[in-house]
């Protein structure tokens, strides 16, 4: 990565990241505030996802967009630094859209060795199946030589670029996830096959649940299950994650009996991968789930689903460990607008935390929490209701918890400067 050396660039860089971190205090019962403001330059702008803290208490996340020099930028991966009362935000890499990819809208997670790992849902490889490029994993890890300038750059390896055929192509919008051994396992939204999947005519394949596994310095790709559209489901936005007996665990956005999307299950044996649906949404029970599931320490799996359920706003849900008995938690009010899109998150109390993109007092979105009332029922709270102005709008990702409770995140619009902010509410 090739960083500007012009001092009066660099200055005025500078100045506007110092602007950008300034803490915007918001109405909602001083609990939350902005950390930071991205400014659509250097830094990036349009974060997608959530963010990863590492033992330091510091924040690492991505942004989807921006603008460089009057160019459109495809994206970046920063990381902010708490330094007393103030955070400063350090530009890691600026993809290109070359044959680095272009466009991360999942986090970055820290693997075994230490370093950096993400997904990016275009650039790579361009052909007739990804015009805008197949996508690529991506490793990023800071240069074994000291750093002479302001702002320094990390360096960025492609582990692998997609082709956009059986191999899959646009990677989800949900975490990498590592085997004991190393492996890393992912979703991508699209290919597996090289024909048209049935109900969604502009895509190429369903989508693919992959393996790579390091070999002699380089990673070679395995596709453990093609989805093909029918009770299987197809597309799986989010993340797969394990179970304590090694099977892998996610959901796909379309497809089912009734094309709301599927909660699956991946179970190996003898060298291949079995695929059971464990559940197939039906509109009142909620529709599109995009952000994956997560786990307890029962078994037990927990979710949410964009769209439709009882009161038309997206719903949280939960299946049971063993009988997968599917229970409806909560259903967000609206009607033809998206309620929760990423993840879930549990405290050490057992509440539910998560974002919803467009519901909210004024329909930029919110930060709940579910909190279990007894008898299977879960109540509601909204942490914070986003306004779309200074404190930002329109969370796609997940929420992290940091050593000392306190709750981060990222909306994808408003702030100063309208390209999003990444954000901390406090117990």
């Amino acid at each position: 990565m090739q960083w500007p050396t012009c001092l009066r660039f660099v200055l005025s860089t500078l100045f506007l990241f110092a602007m950008a971190a300034m803490p915007i205090q918001s109405v909602h019962a001083q609990t939350y505030k902005v950390l930071y403001n991205f400014t659509g330059g250097q830094d990036g702008g349009v974060p997608q996802a959530g963010v990863t803290i590492d033992r330091g208490g510091n924040l690492y996340g991505t942004t989807s967009g921006g603008f460089v020099n009057g160019g459109s930028q495809a994206g970046a991966v920063f990381k902010l630094t708490h330094t007393g009362v103030d955070w400063i935000l350090t530009p890691l890499y600026n993809f290109q859209g070359g044959s680095d990819g272009a466009g991360p809208e999942a986090r970055v997670i820290f693997g075994p060795d230490g370093s950096l790992y993400g997904t990016v849902v275009y650039g790579g490889v361009t052909n007739g199946n990804c015009i805008a490029g197949c996508g690529t994993v991506f490793n990023l890890r800071p240069s074994a030589t000291s750093c002479k300038t302001a702002l320094c750059g990390w360096n960025v390896t492609v582990l692998y670029q997609f082709m956009g055929g059986t191999d899959g192509s646009q990677p989800g919008f949900g975490d990498l996830v590592f085997d004991q051994a190393g492996d890393i396992y992912g979703t991508t939204q699209q290919g597996g096959s090289t024909s048209q999947c049935l109900f969604l005519p502009e895509t190429v394949g369903c989508g693919v649940v992959y393996e790579l596994r390091p070999v002699h310095g380089s990673w070679t790709e395995s596709v453990l299950y093609a989805f093909s559209g029918g009770s299987d489901g197809a597309e799986p936005y989010g993340g797969v994650i394990f179970d304590s007996a090694g099977n892998l665990l996610g959901s796909t956005f379309f497809g089912g009996t009734d094309l709301y999307g599927t909660v699956f299950q991946l179970t190996p044996s003898g060298g291949r991968w079995t695929e059971t649906s464990l559940y197939e949404f039906a509109g009142a029970s909620g529709d599109s789930p995009r952000g994956g599931v997560i786990r307890d320490g029962s078994g037990n799996l927990y979710g949410t689903t964009s769209a439709d359920g009882p009161n038309g706003g997206g719903t949280v849900f939960e299946l049971t460990a063993g009988s997968r008995i599917f229970s409806l938690l909560y259903g967000f009010t609206g009607l033809g607008t998206w309620g929760p899109a990423g993840s879930l998150a549990f405290d050490r109390a057992g509440n539910l935390y998560g974002t919803t993109l467009i519901s909210g007092l004024d329909n930029d979105g919110s930060v709940f929490k579910l909190t279990p009332a007894g008898n299977g029922n879960w109540s509601h709270t909204s942490l914070h209701d986003f306004t779309g102005g200074s404190d930002g709008g329109r969370p796609y990702g997940n929420v992290s918890f940091d050593a000392n409770g306190n709750l981060y995140g990222t909306a994808s619009q408003g702030g100063v400067y309208g390209y999003g902010v990444v954000w901390e509410i406090m117990p």
